[in-house]
């Protein structure tokens, strides 16, 4: 059976299909009468919006690509997964695409990957520059997440710094004095690790406790193989420490392991903390003590921020959804971060 069309549900309701259009996009001159009448018909005769032939008549393919350094980072496998859910209550479909923190790849996406393809772009940048964001002539409209690279982009972010701080000033609180911070960067900059290093770095101060560069542990990937080997070489090495700031959850699972292996009771010796609060975190022994930014909320602020890009650069979108309003100024938005206290910092006393 073909496909009802516009015309037959005009023709089912006695109306033009000017009619059946303007009730479709909701607009507010149709009669109450008329407005029943048609979508009795559209229901009737089982007729559905052709999205795809609306998003071409603006100019727009309907898809928005989110860029995310790894996928099998749970954090951004959870992050992507309320971004689809977003997108989809917009009639918006997503293209996930890895970088893999390689700045080549994060131009292509930059790029809209060299086509019209896709209408806009989330991207969490992890290898790109202030000047890459800086000319951003003839790219998609794009929303960043994480740490802001260039002041006239959108960004969506948790404050990484004051959640360090704060995950910090709990550990201090619970008497704790050598504190590692497992994926920290000592040198300035821009990014997510350098920020919850400073606020790390604030919390001992605030504290009166002397900041210790040694205390502040690289590391060569965010996973937990690397947070392992970090945390059991410093222990082969001599090092005691009584606490670990873990800049995600994955380098504070592997570090889990290695203070497991070499001894170390946690919380009595070593008490831990992560960032992200993933799901894993709620399962390992003992449970992950988190920083956890509200996902859904990141989510919905960069899709929401993004889809009023597009509507700038084609027109309001009319199925109804839209809140096009003309150029609007950047927008640098804040979402809410909390801080889990479970097992690996509140499960007993010390020893």
């Amino acid at each position: 059976m073909a496909r009802p069309r516009i015309k037959d549900v005009a023709r089912h309701a006695g109306v033009s299909e000017k009619t059946v259009s303007n009730v479709i996009n909701d607009y507010a001159h149709v009669s109450d009468r008329t407005r029943r009448v048609v979508r009795d018909s559209i229901e009737q005769l089982g007729y559905r919006v052709n999205l795809a032939g609306r998003h071409l008549r603006k100019g727009r393919t309907g898809i928005i690509a989110l860029v995310v350094p790894e996928l099998d980072i749970p954090y951004f496998a959870e992050l992507a997964r309320h971004v689809i859910r977003e997108a989809e209550e917009r009639s918006l479909t997503v293209l996930i695409h890895q970088s893999g923190a390689d700045r080549a790849h994060e131009l292509a996406a930059l790029a809209g990957f060299g086509s019209t393809f896709v209408d806009g772009i989330i991207l969490s940048p992890l290898a790109l520059t202030a000047d890459d964001l800086r000319d951003r002539s003839g790219f998609p409209p794009t929303v960043l997440l994480g740490e802001l690279l260039e002041e006239g982009a959108d960004h969506v972010a948790i404050d990484n710094e004051g959640a360090a701080r704060e995950a910090t000033r709990h550990l201090i609180g619970l008497g704790r004095r050598t504190i590692l911070a497992v994926g920290g960067v000592g040198a300035p900059g821009l990014g997510t690790a350098e920020a919850r290093t400073r606020g790390y770095r604030a919390a001992l101060e605030e504290a009166g406790l002397p900041y210790d560069p040694s205390l502040v542990v690289p590391v060569d990937s965010f996973r937990m193989p690397a947070g392992a080997r970090a945390v059991a070489r410093l222990l082969r090495e001599g090092a005691r420490p009584d606490a670990l700031l873990c800049l995600n959850d994955q380098l504070a699972l592997g570090a889990l392991r290695a203070l497991h292996e070499h001894g170390a009771e946690v919380p009595g010796d070593v008490a831990v903390v992560g960032f992200d609060d993933v799901e894993g975190g709620r399962f390992s022994v003992p449970t992950l003590s988190t920083v956890a930014p509200d996902k859904a909320a990141v989510a919905k602020v960069a899709v929401e921020l993004l889809q009023r890009r597009i509507e700038d650069a084609t027109g309001p979108d009319d199925v109804g959804a839209g809140t096009g309003s003309g150029a609007q100024s950047p927008e640098d938005r804040i979402v809410a971060h909390r801080l889990v206290l479970r097992e690996s910092t509140e499960g007993h006393g010390r020893r």
